[in-house]
């Protein structure tokens, strides 16, 4: 089967918070995510992009209502060793999973923002 798209790549997936300036805070401040972008698009609209460090994905946190206590958006972030990870996250503050080790699948663990978004944290193979 032959594509026709033209599409590249993923850029941004957009996670809904209720309160951008606390969801901003809670990335940038406990999380360690970079800020990419923070503008005004109009009629009150405030267009926010978070990231780690050298990330190609950013994540926009979108202005919304939750529709649910927690959310499942199954986006994934990889890291060297997760449970280095998930004890520093812990110690900053951040409601994480336990750590989750399966016969020949990489090591993770779940964590949730303010707004009750479970992501996910997932050790990165070499």
């Amino acid at each position: 089967m032959t594509s026709t798209s033209t599409i590249t790549g993923v850029r941004t997936i957009g996670v809904t918070v209720c309160d951008q300036e606390a969801a901003l805070g809670f990335y940038l401040d406990t999380v360690g995510f970079d800020l990419v972008m923070d503008a005004s698009i109009g009629d009150g609209i405030r267009w926010i992009e978070v990231a780690p460090a050298d990330a190609r994905v950013s994540l926009a946190l979108t202005q919304g209502e939750r529709s649910a206590d927690e959310i499942d958006t199954g986006i994934r972030f990889t890291v060297p060793d997760a449970s280095k990870e998930r004890a520093e996250m812990a110690a900053r503050g951040v409601a994480v999973g336990d750590l989750i080790q399966w016969d020949g699948v990489p090591a993770m663990f779940t964590f949730t923002d303010p707004d009750g978004n479970r992501l996910y944290v997932v050790e990165d193979r070499p």
